[in-house]
């Protein structure tokens, strides 16, 4: 059962411009949402999706121009916020964590699989043949874990992930934890965000001691085929990583950004969010990516920069005190010569 689009602006104080009676089932990123979905469009930057989505409604802010005949709009002056209101009184659900069994009975445990001491299991999970999940480890409900996958001790994974064949997760994982969503109201005090969407990892993916990946905002946040993912790596929400990139110890990736194929990140980088990384990319260790690099090539420094343009800078830099000293010398002798000539 639906919500009609009447009472999300009756909730939320948004204009109507189109149909009231629309009933909406479900809020999706602008991208993928279809006809029952309510997706929500506040950056100019995502403007070029406007013209192509299957939402059947749009949350926009006032000052984003209407387009379309074939859609129905919600205005609002602060946009953000009636979204989360909306999330709030609609769409968030709440995590059922109160079990009685640690297996649940709807769960669907494939052939051969081990399981260690003290391993929960949700309703209506699915675990493939072939699978080792170590003690302490919590699976919450309606997860699918794929075949052949070695779940090392103490590893969380939350509702709703999917997960696919030879999977790897080390000791300290964490899947599907909620995305760094805050918003804040006209007082600055801040309020959280319902993180809708879920994680999707495809096959063959290692993840290290200690992986953070939060669960998509709306949608999925997405590890390619073949991703191996270093320790302590924090993953944002609605990232997406492409095929076989490798991420190195203690880089950190914003929301919405989207890492190409084979793809290498050393360690320590920064990614800001909602960029991309063309595929081939390498960014070396310690670098700050502030801006989209959509030139495949190697890439270092804050902000990062190409890798002979960098290093270029970094021996000038290097070299400043020098340059200092050669820059009063000469102020010296012109100082002198300015001297010689007013004699």
């Amino acid at each position: 059962m639906g919500v009609k689009v009447k009472e999300l602006a009756e909730l939320t104080g948004a204009k109507i411009f189109g149909d009231e009676n629309l009933e909406i089932e479900n809020v999706a990123k602008i991208q993928d949402a279809q006809a029952k979905d309510l997706a929500l469009l506040y950056l100019k930057s995502y403007e070029k999706y406007a013209a192509v989505t299957n939402a059947g409604c749009l949350l926009i802010d006032e000052k984003i121009e209407r387009k379309r005949d074939d859609l129905t709009y919600l205005v609002h002056s602060a946009p953000r916020i009636a979204f989360l209101k909306i999330l709030k009184a609609f769409f968030d659900k709440p995590v059922d964590i109160t079990q009685e069994e640690a297996i649940d009975p709807t769960a669907k445990i494939g052939e051969n699989v081990k399981l260690g001491c003290n391993v929960i299991i949700g309703a209506n999970c699915e675990i493939g043949a072939g699978t080792v999940i170590g003690h302490n480890t919590v699976i919450l409900a309606d997860t699918k874990l794929g075949e052949n996958c070695f779940i090392y001790p103490n590893v969380t994974i939350r509702e709703n992930c999917i997960i696919g064949n030879n999977v790897i997760m080390h000791s300290g994982v964490v899947i599907g934890s909620d995305g760094f969503g805050f918003e804040p109201d006209e007082k600055g005090v801040f309020h959280k965000v319902p993180q809708v969407g879920n994680v999707v990892i495809e096959d063959d993916v290692e993840l290290g001691a200690n992986v953070a990946i939060d669960r998509a905002a709306l949608g999925s946040t997405i590890i390619r085929k073949g991703v191996k993912i270093d320790n302590l790596v924090q993953i944002g929400h609605n990232v997406e990583i492409g095929e076989h990139t490798v991420l190195s110890g203690q880089t950190g990736i914003s929301g919405s950004t989207k890492i190409g194929s084979h793809v290498i990140l050393a360690g320590q980088v920064g990614v800001a969010g909602h960029l991309e990384i063309a595929d081939g990319t390498i960014v070396a260790a310690q670098s700050g990516v502030s801006k989209s690099l959509v030139k495949t090539g190697k890439y270092f420094g804050t902000p990062a920069k190409e890798m002979g343009l960098a290093l270029k800078l970094e021996a000038h830099v290097r070299s400043l005190p020098k340059y200092a000293e050669r820059i009063k010398a000469l102020e010296k002798e012109l100082e002198e010569l300015k001297q010689q000539i007013n004699r």
